[in-house]
């Protein structure tokens, strides 16, 4: 987990948070391949409490399979300090923006998703589980992680149908990485729009929509 305190968007002053992922193979070993330990999601919290009491919005950056699952993970509690994030997210008393940048796998990714607003890339996926992990249960095969990417609907645009999300934002020809200033322009643009409707809500309508926000989810009819 990456911690920027405090970060700058276009001039405004916010608490940044995101996965670290790696570009190269050492690096990638290195950041664990974006799977956050759980001394990675206290930190987070702890970054997020000290947004409150500087008054500064929080801005995430999501781009992880899921938490790191190693066995020293769980003896230190991982399943524990996803949980409390959980927890603590729907009070946390400043504005949150969070983005799925890359992947947006299982509670690794909902561990720091609990915001007020929900942005996804356009080629990016928010999803319980990866394709490639569903198709090996269900299907005792990851071959047929397409049937599954399909059925876990898990696209932005059927992320936004199901109300998970709040927007998707779009990508430049052929993805973010062909052309990363354009796509940057279009994110901040996003982030921007939305930590500037955040700040007219009171935060006591700012608490409640987020905690409605994600009650909802699941509930068909």
């Amino acid at each position: 987990m990456r911690v920027r305190q405090p970060a700058r968007i276009a001039g405004r002053r916010v608490m940044l948070i995101g996965h670290h992922k790696g570009r190269d193979t050492r690096e990638k070993i290195e950041a664990n391949f974006g799977c956050a330990h759980p001394e990675g999601y206290r930190k987070a919290l702890r970054i997020m409490r000290m947004a409150e009491d500087y008054k500064l919005p929080v801005v995430i950056f999501i781009d992880t399979p899921g938490a790191y699952p190693g066995i020293g993970a769980e003896e230190r509690g991982q399943a524990q300090a996803i949980a409390t994030n959980l927890r603590e997210m729907i009070s946390v008393e400043t504005p949150i923006v969070a983005t799925v940048i890359g992947e947006g796998g299982s509670g690794g990714a909902l561990g720091i998703g609990v915001a007020d607003r929900v942005c996804v890339l356009e080629n990016a996926y928010y999803s319980v589980i990866s394709p490639e992990g569903c198709a090996a249960i269900l299907w005792k095969s990851g071959s047929r992680a397409a049937d599954a990417a399909e059925v876990l609907k898990l696209t932005g645009k059927d992320l936004l149908a199901l109300g998970i999300i709040d927007e998707v934002i779009p990508e430049p020809a052929g993805g973010a990485h062909r052309d990363p200033q354009q796509a940057g322009q279009n994110l901040k643009q996003v982030i921007l729009g939305h930590l500037k409707e955040l700040k007219t809500q009171s935060l006591a309508k700012l608490l409640e929509s987020r905690y409605e926000k994600f009650r909802k989810i699941g509930v068909i009819g």
